[in-house]
């Protein structure tokens, strides 16, 4: 609908102004407050120089070619003017009826577009150095990661889940001497103690990588798993050394000249492409550093496997590293083929006190121990409430809490009494091909429609931003709308014509809820 307007718009700016100029960007259609109709139009305000009039007459103008021309299509009730010159649009009971029946003929592929028009896009989330339990500070990014693929997939992208498995380097030899327990260890828990039980080597970097792989199978995929995550990969960085893809890798940044040598160790050129400084890529001892790693696993991703785009999700200590990668890829000719989130820390109350579940696995929280606490829909959906870019507070007692004070609780709530009313008023011999939507006259009826219309932009907007929270801000504020809507509108005992079509809204609701819940991974349960 709101493309239908902008379209509206632009034609009439063509025949009434043709002698300004004017850009389709000018045109901003926007969702405004309930009271203020179903979109709203602040081009008359903008147009107001280049035209040479106040905003309001303009507004008035527009008004009256857009009323002429919608005299026999009835798309809209009324059209306003507003304040300095905006132009607000309430839309007709012919056309909710339309959004209604679009939204019940097209299911789940409402919302679904073909933004990404097949194109291939790497995702790579959580990828946790494998040296013990996914803790929340990594593990923040798994359902964003999940969920971001779920909406790309939705806009036509083809998704690539992967997780980077760090088993090569200092890191695996740390693992080994803390599992020998000799001067160098630093990892400590319970599992370190069952890891050093299983423990035939001598060498610390082969008992690391023995360990890595353990870690890995028992550990980490289990708990990847238990969150709801399924990745079509878990990438071994020991498979780019094993195959000659680093050696490779230095060889194309020499011929390019885009290394040096200096103090025996290896130099990127990083100050060219937007780094502070150039970085060292191979120390003087012969040691690759992650940044060398990583360029190597980047042209794997985009020259090797022709992604089209790569989208890395990073906890926060690594927005140093932004800059750098962005700028190794430029310098091979993928610039702007790489994006990159970056997730910030979280806290975990309990009692109104930080709480430290996994004392006995270290000084950290793992996901498992989480999980198991509060189950996984939760984790989930409070996860992906927050903003990436923000700190978050994970409340247990919150989220274990069987109220409307729970936002999943809230949600999910919301859907079984969906499925509970159409249950209960499938029997009642209420004829859906009577639906008369002018008798919907309720304003809790209209604000329920305004939020579902705008299901596909929100989806939009998610696909190209990433931000994933206005998602779960979106089911948040559509179950609130119908928990409204519930106590101000009945379906039984009314005529016939009014419940079907407040039926037929309810079937809608449930539709975009459900598809809702889907792409954020949570479950959508018909009892509660």
């Amino acid at each position: 609908m709101r493309e239908i307007i902008f379209q509206k718009l632009v034609k009439l700016l063509e025949r009434k102004f043709s002698s300004v100029s004017f850009s389709n960007e000018e045109i901003e259609v926007i969702y405004p407050p309930d009271a203020f109709g179903d979109y709203s139009t602040n081009l008359a305000l903008k147009m107001a120089r280049k035209i040479g009039k106040k905003p309001r007459e303009i507004a008035l103008e527009l008004k009256d070619e857009l009323e002429k021309e919608d005299a026999e299509k009835n798309f809209f009730a009324k059209i306003t003017v507003e304040g300095a010159g905006f132009l607000n649009f309430y839309l007709s009971s012919n056309s909710v009826a339309e959004i209604i029946r679009k939204i019940k003929v097209e299911n789940n592929n409402y919302g679904s577009l073909n933004l990404g028009k097949g194109h291939k896009i790497h995702l790579d989330f959580v990828s946790a150095n494998p040296t013990g339990p996914i803790h929340l500070g990594n593990g923040r990014g798994g359902p964003l990661g999940d969920a971001l693929a779920n909406v790309l997939e939705k806009v036509g992208f083809f998704v690539w889940r992967e997780f980077y498995v760090n088993d090569f380097g200092n890191q695996i030899k740390v693992l080994g001497h803390s599992i020998l327990k000799d001067a160098k260890a630093q990892y400590r828990g319970e599992y370190i103690d069952e890891l050093a039980r299983k423990n035939k080597q001598t060498d610390p970097f082969l008992v690391g990588k023995q360990a890595t792989k353990i870690i890995l199978r028992e550990m980490i995929v289990p708990a990847m798993e238990k969150i709801g995550i399924n990745f079509n990969q878990y990438f071994l960085e020991s498979s780019l050394h094993e195959s000659g893809e680093i050696e490779k890798t230095f060889t194309l940044l020499k011929e390019k000249g885009l290394s040096y040598e200096k103090d025996s160790a290896i130099w990127f050129r990083a100050s060219q492409f937007g780094d502070e400084k150039d970085r060292v890529i191979r120390k003087s001892t012969g040691e690759i550093t992650y940044f060398g790693g990583d360029i190597a696993y980047h042209l794997n991703k985009l020259m090797k496997r022709s992604f089209d785009l790569a989208v890395d999700i990073w906890g926060a200590d690594h927005h140093g590293d932004v800059a750098r990668i962005k700028g190794a890829m430029e310098a091979f000719g993928y610039g702007g083929k790489v994006d990159i989130v970056l997730t910030q820390n979280l806290t975990v109350m309990k009692n109104g006190e930080e709480f430290k579940m996994s004392k006995r696995k270290g000084q950290y929280i793992s996901m498992d121990d989480l999980i198991s606490e509060v189950g996984r829909d939760a984790v989930r959906f409070i996860f992906l409430t927050y903003s990436a870019d923000s700190p978050m507070i994970f409340d247990i007692d919150l989220a274990k809490e069987k109220s409307n004070k729970n936002p999943v609780y809230y949600v999910k709530y919301a859907y079984a009494r969906i499925c509970g009313i159409l249950e209960k008023t499938e029997n009642q011999d209420i004829d859906i091909e009577k639906a008369d939507f002018e008798k919907m006259n309720n304003e809790k009826e209209r604000e329920l429609v305004r939020h579902l219309m705008r299901f596909p932009d929100f989806v939009s907007e998610v696909a190209q931003n990433y931000e994933v929270h206005k998602l779960t801000n979106y089911a948040l504020k559509l179950a609130d709308k119908f928990h409204s809507f519930y106590h101000a509108c009945r379906i039984l005992d009314e005529e016939e014509s009014l419940a079907a079509a407040r039926r037929d809204l309810v079937s809608a609701t449930k539709i975009v809820l459900a598809e809702t819940l889907r792409l954020l991974g949570i479950e959508a349960p018909e009892k509660m």
